[in-house]
């Protein structure tokens, strides 16, 4: 394949440790609308060079659905730490995402309900939340959805503060359509993953409100 049809670091992806069992590890992505043909890759160990696309060999594992499809995820079962990208292909083009980090040995994703959810403001709560056990997320990913799992808005922020639905600290937005005003007398999800610099997830955060 040429190096024109191959688009590198386009690919919206992090992995997270599992909740029940400490060696296994969660890859999740974003498939763009169109996205096709999405895998899963890995080295054969951390001390690999992640930048040589060489040391990646594909595992044959098939994605499922998370938010009713609108993400998908990756279980696999590792002992080892080591190096991931996931890929898929858009518009005749192989789309690569960055190396994530697997750390479910070093770094345990810590998993919590602890988030301030601010209902005075009808219909548009505000959450704010802290930092866990580790401090070094560089951005992080809000997803409202209702109690069927299917997703109202995926944002990204640098702030620990998301207000639904208000854009004004959002860096990156994944919501692909108007999200609908929500309803008081309604129960809702927040979902929040606290994400490092090499994309693995530190913190991840759900609580119903």
């Amino acid at each position: 394949m040429a190096l024109n049809e191959i688009e590198i670091d386009n690919v919206i992806a992090c992995a997270s440790g599992s909740q029940s069992d400490e060696d296994v590890i969660i890859a999740y992505v974003y498939p763009r609308p169109g996205a096709t043909d999405i895998r899963y890759f890995e080295t054969a160990n951390i001390e690999a060079d992640k930048n040589d696309y060489q040391n990646y060999q594909q595992v044959m594992i098939a994605p499922t659905d998370i938010f009713n499809g609108y993400l998908k995820k990756f279980t696999r079962t590792t002992i080892e730490e080591k190096w991931v990208i996931i890929t898929f292909f858009e518009n005749e083009k192989l789309h690569l995402s960055n190396p994530i980090r697997l750390k479910h040995l070093t770094k345990p994703t810590e998993f919590t309900d602890e988030v301030v959810v601010n209902t005075n403001s009808e219909n548009m709560p505000i959450f704010n939340w802290e930092d866990g056990m580790f401090n070094d997320n560089k951005i992080y990913f809000q997803v409202i959805s209702d109690t069927d799992d299917e997703l109202l808005s995926g944002t990204y922020t640098f702030q620990k503060q998301f207000q639904y639905y208000k854009t004004d600290n959002v860096v990156l937005n994944i919501t692909q359509e108007i999200p609908p005003q929500l309803d008081a007398a309604n129960s809702y999800n927040f979902t929040l993953m606290g994400v490092s610099e090499d994309n693995w997830v530190n913190l991840f955060i759900q609580k119903r409100f």
